[in-house]
């Protein structure tokens, strides 16, 4: 299945992912696009993708071009910045954090059904 990535540009684009989160869970994949991990990492998810697409919602974040909005999320989720990285959000609150080649969709899997139990 193809990702459709939406592109996160803005604190604003952020807050709207948080109030977002409460409906469906949101991915957010904040991407080096000088890294050649951080494609690796992105090809991994894009090519073992099998979310429905009403299941969750995938961001991308070029942290290149925007390296502020990338600390600022970092310090409102409470995680530590890493490029690449997955950040799964879901009520507001992260869920999954994993970074480099531990990013992968059986985990974002295994956090959502983990959320689902509780």
């Amino acid at each position: 299945m193809d990702i459709d990535w939406q592109e996160l540009q803005s604190t604003d684009d952020f807050d709207r992912i948080i109030s977002r989160s409460f409906s469906i869970p949101c991915l957010i994949f904040k991407h080096s696009t000088r890294c050649e991990i951080s494609s690796i990492a992105k090809y991994r998810i894009e090519d073992d993708w099998t979310f429905e697409e009403d299941s969750i919602e995938a961001f991308y974040l070029d942290v290149i071009s925007y390296r502020q909005l990338s600390a600022h999320i970092a310090s409102a989720l409470s995680v530590v910045h890493e490029s690449p990285q997955a950040l799964l959000i879901h009520r507001g609150e992260c869920i999954y954090d994993a970074s480099h080649l531990d990013i992968t969709v059986a985990e974002i899997q295994e956090a959502l059904t983990l959320e689902a139990s509780t």
